[in-house]
């Protein structure tokens, strides 16, 4: 008897802090793209020197996503190694959960750059792509379908690009509400001792009062 494999997205990221951007983002791909599970990876060594410490940041995920049993952190053993790939994260996770059939989520600037991912013919081939839309820093309604063309027309650039090199994909764009938050808005605003309540879940804003992150 053959078993029909699960459908479980990735989604990576530095999540300095989490927010609820983030969260809009994998509740999307468990919906559109009929997802069992979203399972989260907080990059350990990101590529920007002064990230919060990686324990802090997989707290905040884990405490973000706690109450939505869709979701889930991966353990902290997962692509630790000082050089994060992702295709580590696929091996990873792919030894963690077996008969499994993967979806990486991912934004569409780094979408961009996956014909220059290491070892991204294995990614390509393992892989459904689910990639988030960039919004701009303000929107007009009017503009939201526009900017649907141009991420679509942006995608099918490096769908054309994999083609090239023999790859064959498969992706969708994500359909998101615009919410104009960022991890660096949110440590800015902590810097000059703003409130940040309601850009993160409450938990996590206690988390960071807490442990005094992102002050001067």
């Amino acid at each position: 008897m053959q078993y029909s494999r699960h459908k479980v997205g990735i989604l990576g990221g530095t999540f300095d802090p989490v927010h609820w951007g983030h969260l809009l983002i994998a509740e999307a791909a468990v919906s559109q793209a009929n997802l069992k599970q979203v399972i989260w990876v907080p990059t350990r060594y990101p590529h920007y020197k002064n990230a919060t410490a990686f324990e802090h940041r997989w707290q905040m995920v884990q405490m973000a996503i706690a109450d939505n049993p869709a979701f889930k952190i991966a353990p902290a053993t997962v692509n630790c190694t000082e050089k994060s790939y992702a295709i580590q994260t696929l091996i990873d996770l792919k030894t963690l959960h077996p008969n499994t059939q993967w979806s990486w989520i991912v934004g569409l600037d780094a979408f961009e750059t996956l014909p220059r991912w290491y070892r991204h013919q294995e990614l390509v081939a393992e892989c459904q792509w689910l990639v988030a839309p960039r919004l701009p820093a303000t929107l007009k309604l009017e503009q939201s379908k526009a900017i649907a063309t141009h991420s679509q027309l942006l995608c099918e650039q490096i769908v054309q690009k994999l083609e090239s090199q023999g790859l064959s994909i498969d992706w969708q764009i994500l359909h998101l509400p615009y919410v104009g938050i960022s991890s660096s808005l949110i440590r800015a605003l902590c810097r000059d001792r703003l409130s940040i309540r309601y850009l993160v879940p409450e938990a996590v804003r206690l988390y960071i009062k807490k442990h005094k992150l992102y002050s001067r």
